[in-house]
């Protein structure tokens, strides 16, 4: 299963945060926001389908997420698990941790916004259209 969101970069993205990643609704985003990769995001977990957070909801799903701007690329990979909620109005959140919270949209993740590709965090720093895809596995 798939689903993709797009959103787009901001001024102030720094992508230094070591443990997660996120993208928001929200159109703004302040110079201390450090893990907030992509603003204005066009759906949130709100409108995956019912199916789609049935098997998020999973500990045995294994979630990719593949990030795209022009120029950079990067893909992360991490797990559901059964206490996710999926259900924050504005944000998700990608975690390198087991924490879970109604923002998390996985945990155990293999990237933070400090590893991901330098090309495609200097064009969110430059407002570029990012396309995240969510892809969903089994482990």
């Amino acid at each position: 299963m798939i689903f993709k969101i797009y959103s787009k970069g901001h001024e102030n993205v720094t992508s230094h945060h070591k443990s997660t990643f996120e993208i928001t609704k929200d159109p703004e985003i302040g110079p201390t926001a450090d893990c907030i990769i992509g603003v204005d995001m066009d759906k949130t977990m709100l409108n995956f389908p019912q199916e789609f957070k049935d098997k998020i909801a999973d500990s045995n799903t294994r979630i990719v997420v593949e990030l795209k701007t022009e120029n950079g690329h990067d893909e992360i990979t991490g797990f559901g698990h059964e206490d996710l909620e999926l259900s924050h109005p504005t944000d998700i959140v990608i975690r390198k941790s087991d924490f879970t919270c109604p923002r998390t949209l996985m945990i155990n993740a293999d990237k933070a916004a400090r590893d991901l590709d330098e090309k495609l965090i200097e064009d969110l720093k430059n407002e570029k259209i990012l396309e995240t895809t969510i892809k969903l596995c089994k482990k």
